[in-house]
């Protein structure tokens, strides 16, 4: 029922809401289109834009897609997102999330994505908060039901060495609290 992504990538888009305005770039498989003209998929590609703010984007998807509520990959690598908007996680029941290649800094902008249960895949390399010593930990113990970070499997040794960082370091935080 539901074909390829919605493609928007490629298109100089300098924000999500010039994606109205654009037209999907035509691949090998076509997009079909139900009653209404919206395309029967469940994913969306904006990739390699200068996108900076994800303002509109639950707009952006009711534009396109015949049902999207039920968008499940979505693609924002190679833009400029500094941090990551609410209304991702408004998505709720988005499967895969690329935000490779963007300008994130901060590790807690990951924390936002906890609300996303059926998260399975998600890329963050090529970010600023890669060079983080904790970037890794953190993604994997903020986001437990992940399969794959940055295209790699997460296995089980990871998520105990997570659970056991995230002891550790809380335990340190405590006993530094308590010294005079």
């Amino acid at each position: 029922m539901f074909g390829p992504p919605v493609d928007l990538s490629f298109k100089d888009l300098h924000s999500v809401a010039d994606a109205l305005l654009a037209v999907p770039r035509s691949g090998w498989r076509p997009l079909k289109t139900n009653s209404n003209g919206k395309y029967l998929s469940r994913s969306l590609r904006l990739s390699n834009n200068v996108i900076s703010d994800l303002a509109g984007l639950q707009h952006v998807c009711e534009h396109f897609l015949a049902q999207p509520w039920n968008i499940g990959w979505l693609d924002l690598s190679f833009n400029k997102i500094t941090c990551i908007n609410p209304v991702v996680c408004e998505l709720r029941e988005l499967r895969v999330l690329y935000l490779h290649g963007n300008d994130i800094c901060e590790l807690s902008e990951v924390d936002k994505l906890r609300e996303l249960q059926y998260l399975q895949a998600i890329t963050l390399h090529g970010n600023t908060i890669e060079t983080n010593e904790k970037y890794r930990n953190h993604v994997i113990l903020t986001l437990p039901q992940l399969k794959t970070m940055d295209f790699s499997a997460v296995i089980r040794e990871e998520r105990d060495t997570a659970n056991v960082w995230h002891h550790c370091s809380n335990r340190g935080k405590a006993t530094n609290e308590s010294l005079p």
